[in-house]
């Protein structure tokens, strides 16, 4: 059983190193850190349209994704337009990307990015109107103004990037989410621990080797620590609870702020057979959008609505799934959605899931490291994980499973279950 009339595939594609804030990439912005990895994806071949997408609002461009492909300078008669949803933004590329597959569209080039070290500066709805009323009256009185304004005149960048309606960081709203689902702080770090080396075995052995295209500013991923411990990351303070003396987010069990840009393929029977033989590919049987009260349920616990609801839809348990690709935008939001999806009772009742899915096993989620160890530049996670995700899924069985499951600011999730083929 699928979602699709017709087989659906997802195939690895290109991304950038991902760099730390502030550093190596910061000198991009979304647009040109994209040009190299559509310009090297459209080496292997010509899509039929283009999916792309970013999270952080930009004045200078509305649709990323066409000025994106025309910046790289190919071909202008391949249409291209934009998607956002948080950090799921280019995994719902790729949904949108599959419902337009057919009518002579086979291929389709998706993706993201992000320069978190590059928030575009604004001013608020009060500044700007005033400034805008005077232009239309007087310009120079207009000029004058804009000398003048302060710093409350400006739409600043948020720590922690807080959601617009709480008015409280991502990092706020998982201390919150942890408490109540009592996540230690040990497990925190262990989990950390983990991506990191995982993420660090995974560079060693040649693994992201071609995924990662090099720039010359850098040329692997600058945020996986080989020199971290576990008695390194218990020592960081927390970042976000500081007073309770019951804070357990640090800075070493989240996810950094990073610059990167990441792509992958979609594409039918027509459009796999365009690309290199070689390519890494499988099928995309389902998918599930899910969303949560994030006042009752926790800003970023979509996917444990999400994930039951789907593995019921194709009675599957846990064992079911060879890979798990979880998005860690903390190690906490990991834990936390796990110890829901494992939970019958809670999966009966928030779920609406009768199913008991089994036993889950911990070894197959992340093999190669996860969003805490790897970064996470939001607009380009979902083709990370995803271009991951199928890498590694390629090299199980023919018929092995994975999930693919991403968090996303507004109680949002997104899920994909993929299959080898």
């Amino acid at each position: 059983m699928s979602r699709f009339a017709k087989p659906v595939f997802l195939a690895a594609g290109l991304r950038t190193p991902f760099g730390r804030g502030g550093g190596a990439l910061a000198a991009y912005d979304a647009i040109s850190l994209s040009v190299p990895v559509v310009q090297a994806m459209a080496q292997h071949a010509e899509p039929d349209f283009v999916v792309w997408g970013t999270v952080i609002p930009n004045l200078g461009w509305s649709n990323i994704a066409r000025e994106v492909w025309l910046d790289a300078k190919l071909n202008p008669s391949v249409p291209a337009f934009s998607v956002v949803l948080a950090c799921s933004t280019s995994m719902t590329a790729t949904f949108a990307a599959a419902g337009m597959l057919g009518g002579g569209a086979d291929l389709s080039l998706v993706g993201g990015a992000e320069v978190m070290s590059r928030p575009s500066l604004a001013l608020t709805a009060e500044a700007s109107k005033r400034l805008t009323d005077l232009f239309v009256r007087d310009a120079g009185a207009a000029l004058a103004a804009l000398q003048s304004l302060t710093v409350r005149d400006y739409v600043l960048p948020t720590k922690g990037w807080a959601n617009r309606i709480t008015g409280r960081t991502m990092g706020d709203h998982m201390e919150e989410t942890a408490k109540a689902w009592n996540i230690a702080r040990a497990a925190q770090d262990d989990w950390a621990l983990k991506s990191h080396q995982r993420a660090v075995a995974g560079w060693s052995n040649g693994f992201f080797d071609d995924l990662v295209i090099p720039l010359p500013e850098l040329t692997r991923d600058a945020n996986p620590r080989a020199d971290t411990s576990i008695e390194r990351l218990a020592a960081l303070k927390p970042a976000f609870d500081r007073d309770s003396g019951l804070g357990s987010i640090t800075a070493g069990n989240s996810s950094p702020i990073t610059d990167g840009a990441a792509g992958c393929w979609v594409a039918n029977e027509a459009g796999i057979a365009r690309l290199p033989t070689d390519t890494p590919h499988v099928r995309l049987v389902d998918y599930e959008v899910s969303a949560v009260d994030l006042h009752i349920e926790g800003l970023l616990m979509a996917p444990s609505y999400g994930i039951p609801r789907l593995l019921s839809r194709h009675r599957l348990g846990f064992s079911d799934i060879a890979l798990w690709e979880i998005h860690e935008a903390f190690a906490a939001q990991v834990l936390a959605n796990v110890a829901a999806i494992t939970d019958p009772d809670w999966v009966r009742a928030k779920a609406g899931v009768e199913a008991d899915m089994g036993p889950f096993d911990w070894e197959r989620v992340n093999p190669m490291g996860g969003s805490v160890a790897i970064g996470h530049p939001f607009g380009a996670t979902g083709a990370r994980d995803l271009s991951q995700a199928v890498k590694e899924l390629w090299a199980l069985p023919i018929g092995s499973r994975a999930i693919v499951s991403i968090c996303a600011d507004g109680g949002q999730g997104t899920v994909a279950l993929l299959e080898r083929v």
